[in-house]
């Protein structure tokens, strides 16, 4: 059974000792955050703030912050199993016959339970506030000293196609101006974006581009918010296929749009087309401040909530953080969708250091010259994979998973001139070292044992491995030793 919403979950990190009630009054600025930072990046709980200061609403932080509360979220035993079951879709093919048809009935009926579902009413609309009320009175966080102030930093956010009517839903951050105002932190590459220039095209038409924000859900369709899908793939229609159950959806009150009914708090509002003010600077995933730049404006006109909420927040910095433990599930998640157009790749890896975006390890089943310059154009070519600043190909036998590992064969097996590709192409909006914004070189790095075709004539060298039987023998002679 999926969870209810975010207080269900946080029941069940408590009852598996995953939460940690804060019951000492804590600053929203900065206090908070250097709290979370320290428990992620030792290992710790989620973290439930009961009294943040000039608040009298909980803030619950650091909800995913490890695999084991990612498979919590998920409500697996393995984030492999979500894995498992994209794969079983992914190879359904036509049934024979009458037997293999009704074998497939069951699965048909499952796939059509994932869609989300309108209703009338939910635990978002207990109070609603049209006027007398206040961004302000939100625990939102500040969260590093050079912030420009105070970010919403896990907002679920729905917007519209202008043009075909579609829902998108993604995570961008919302730095509050004042009590009824924020900046709209999308960056050019997101969805969101690509909405609002759609709808700058019909300007004439419309004035306004509605936009409704959700903050605090279920984990799952948390979770889905920060999902690289593609476009036409709505983000609670995989929610529901996360959760096995369907988000049921409930219109807002001033505006033409849905937020999932188990939210927290939600936020309603327009943005003036073409109205853009300065957002940032922002400590970001990167581990540095993103730089200020000019962003839409979110005028909220409705605020409505749970009678008692709670506000559901991250923090991002220099790496590992919650961000890592999310991504880490997407890696693993995603993988039978890369395998689906490159089936040659083995594995795939994203350490925490590189961010995501700065750098891939993917092992390959080599199978002709030039292969792995292939799969990094391939990479290059995969939705927001583009992003990605370097790509290591290695061959099957490297373990991907084990950084170390492929840093010692990675750099044993190249000739620097030979096996280092450049290209140019998009870059992530974060990237404050490209030449321009959203524009520089990427870079690939052919790790694979080289071939006599790709013109390498002398002979590869074998790789120093102990004989087995005598690993086995020692084996027996260290427990004797008690070594």
């Amino acid at each position: 059974m999926a969870y209810a919403g975010l207080r269900d979950f946080l029941q069940t990190l408590d009852q598996r000792g995953e939460l940690k009630r804060v019951t000492a009054e804590v600053d929203p600025v900065l206090e908070i955050a250097e709290i979370a930072d320290r428990a992620v990046k030792k290992g710790g709980p989620a973290l439930l703030f009961e009294r943040p200061k000039g608040s009298d609403i909980p803030v619950a932080i650091n909800l995913l912050g490890s695999r084991r509360r990612m498979e919590l979220a998920l409500e697996v035993n393995s984030i492999a199993e979500v894995a498992a079951r994209i794969s079983e879709y992914l190879e359904m093919k036509t049934p024979q016959g009458l037997v293999g048809k009704l074998k497939m009935l069951p699965k048909l009926a499952e796939m059509g339970s994932f869609f989300p579902k309108s209703v009338k009413d939910g635990p978002a609309k207990e109070v609603i506030l049209r006027d007398r009320f206040s961004l302000l009175d939100l625990p939102v966080l500040q969260c590093w000293p050079k912030d420009a102030g105070r970010f919403i930093t896990w907002p679920l956010v729905f917007s519209r196609n202008p043009d075909s009517g579609k829902r998108n839903c993604g995570v961008y951050r919302l730095q509050i101006f004042d009590e009824r105002t924020m900046a709209m932190h999308w960056q050019t590459h997101k969805q969101g974006a690509e909405h609002y220039r759609r709808a700058l095209k019909q300007q004439g038409q419309v004035a306004r581009m509605e936009v409704a924000a959700a903050i605090g859900s279920d984990p799952a369709t948390m979770f889905s918010g920060i999902l690289p899908l593609p476009p036409d793939l709505d983000e609670m229609l995989f929610a529901g296929f996360l959760r096995s159950q369907p988000v049921e959806m409930v219109r807002c009150e001033t505006v033409d749009l849905e937020v999932p009914a188990n939210a927290e708090i939600v936020l309603e509002g327009y943005l003036n087309l073409g109205e853009l003010r300065t957002e940032g600077p922002f400590g970001d995933h990167t581990g540095y401040y993103s730089l200020e730049d000019d962003y839409p404006v979110f005028h909220v006109t409705c605020l409505t909530r749970r009678k008692n909420p709670i506000y559901a927040t991250t923090i991002v910095g220099p790496p590992p953080m919650e961000d890592y433990y999310m991504g880490n599930a997407i890696e693993r998640i995603f993988l039978p969708l890369m395998r689906l157009q490159l089936p040659e790749v083995i594995d795939m890896h994203m350490p925490a250091e590189g961010i995501f975006h700065n750098l891939m390890l993917v092992a390959i089943r080599k199978s002709y010259p030039g292969h792995a310059r292939k799969v990094m154009s391939a990479i290059w070519g995969l939705g927001q994979a583009m992003f990605t600043k370097c790509i290591v190909v290695v061959d099957e036998d490297v373990n991907v998973q084990d950084p170390r590992e492929v840093v010692w064969k990675a750099l044993n097996h190249i000739d620097p001139e030979r096996d280092i590709q450049f290209v140019l192409g998009p870059v992530d909006s974060l990237d404050h070292a490209s030449r321009l914004p959203n524009y520089g070189s990427k870079m690939g790095l052919d790790a694979t044992r080289k071939w006599p075709q790709e013109g390498f004539t002398r002979p590869w060298p074998d790789e120093i491995r102990m004989d087995p039987e005598v690993k086995r023998r020692v084996d027996g002679i260290c427990r004797q030793l008690g070594l």
